[in-house]
Formats: structure tokens, sequence, C-alpha cells
């Protein structure tokens, strides 16, 4: 049985942190040494988790959501490896550990957010 504030708009707190990280990540290159694609990577990414966290807190049952987020924090930890700015540290850590912190947040709230669109409270998937 799917716990009613769970399925409640607004109110689940693996969204939140999503919203958090994201805005967390959008914020870093103003305090972190970085380039471009550095910094363009964590305002992107960060922009896609924020929203995202969003979308899943203003209806719960979307289940795909929870998948979007695992990517994006998968794309967030590859990179500083990918994009080639791991010599810049602050803004690497900071890639890994907001990536690493949302994976975690969308796999824990993929199971909360299956049971929410089983019960039709979240408005996903309702003809």
């Amino acid at each position: 049985m799917t716990n009613p504030a769970t399925a409640k708009p607004w109110t689940r707190p693996h969204d939140w942190a999503e919203v958090v990280l994201g805005v967390v990540a959008v914020l870093s290159p103003l305090w972190m040494d970085t380039n471009n694609a550095a910094m363009w990577t964590m305002i992107v990414l960060g922009a896609l988790i924020a929203l995202d966290g969003l979308a899943s807190l203003a209806v719960p049952g979307q289940v795909y959501s929870e998948g979007i987020q695992i990517l994006l924090g998968v794309l967030m930890v590859i990179s500083p490896w990918v994009l080639t700015y791991t010599e810049f540290t602050g803004i690497s850590w900071s890639s890994w550990i907001i990536g690493a912190l949302t994976v975690i947040a969308g796999a824990a709230a993929f199971p909360v957010a299956q049971a929410a669109h089983r019960s039709g409270s979240g408005m996903a998937g309702q003809h």
C-alpha cells in the first residue's frame, strides 16, 4: 500500500533533494574555478535535474521521470572525464558528488513513483 504522503504532490523528499541538487549544480560555477565545458555542463544538467525534480513533485506517479533523473545523474558523474575538465578539482568533485546523489535520489524514488502510479494517485498513465 502506498503511503498517502508519497503520492501527494509537492511532498516527496526524494524529489525535493533532486531540486536542491540541481540548483546547487547550476550555482556551483559561481564559487568554483571552471572552464566553459564545466560551467555549461553544470548549468544545463543542473537545470534539467531541478526541472525534472519539480515535475516529479507536481505529478508523483511519473515513473519515467525517476529514470530520467538517474540518467542525468550518470551524465553528471561521467562529464568531468568525457568533457575533460578533471584538472578543475572542485567542479569535478561537485559533478561526481551531485551526480552520485542524483542517481541515489532517483533510484530511491523509483519504487515510490511506481507505487503512486499503480495506486492511481499519480496522474501519469491515467487515461
